[in-house]
């Protein structure tokens, strides 16, 4: 589950986990206290920050992938080379962003309450973001609509099946 901070990864990826009765990890479970602290105290990440991380979430891709436990994990995924390094070589894993305007997300994250992400930190965010091209094979969401109809759109978009409708 990837997009910007407030876009709805955590929630959303909660939700298709628990329906597909996978693991669930969200993203910032991966960061170093010192990159939380840089975030806490308004600074962006570099890409030198954000390395240890994504290779940290690529492990728990590759962990699930090993031992044939499928998983769903949130991380914004900001940059081309971000998703690669999350998906290049591990078939079968997908990448899901959510995309949503900048006013939209903004007044989300004002809603929200005791998260470390300031929203003075969405327009770097934004700046960050490379949209997905076609080439990369990334579902692309609007923000729209409850975290139960985004599932419903992920799991009939990806073919997924909902663990209660398993036979």
């Amino acid at each position: 589950m990837a997009g910007v901070a407030g876009s709805g990864k955590t929630t959303v990826g909660a939700v298709l986990a628990e329906r597909l009765g996978w693991d669930y990890a969200e993203a910032d479970v991966f960061h170093t206290e010192a990159a939380i602290e840089k975030m806490r105290s308004g600074h962006p990440l570099t890409d030198a920050d954000r390395l240890p991380w994504l290779r940290a979430i690529a492990a728990w891709i590759d962990d699930r992938l090993a031992t044939g436990r499928p998983g769903v994990v949130s991380c914004s995924a900001l940059k081309r080379r971000y998703r690669e390094l999350l998906a290049d070589g591990r078939p079968g894993v997908r990448i899901v962003m959510l995309d949503g305007d900048r006013d939209t997300i903004a007044a989300r994250m004002r809603a929200r309450e005791g998260h470390f992400f300031d929203v003075a930190l969405l327009d770097s965010q934004f700046a960050a973001l490379e949209r997905p091209t076609p080439d990369e094979n990334v579902l692309v969401l609007p923000v729209t609509g409850t975290p139960e109809e985004t599932v419903d759109r992920i799991l009939a978009a990806l073919d997924l099946v909902p663990r209660h409708l398993r036979a």
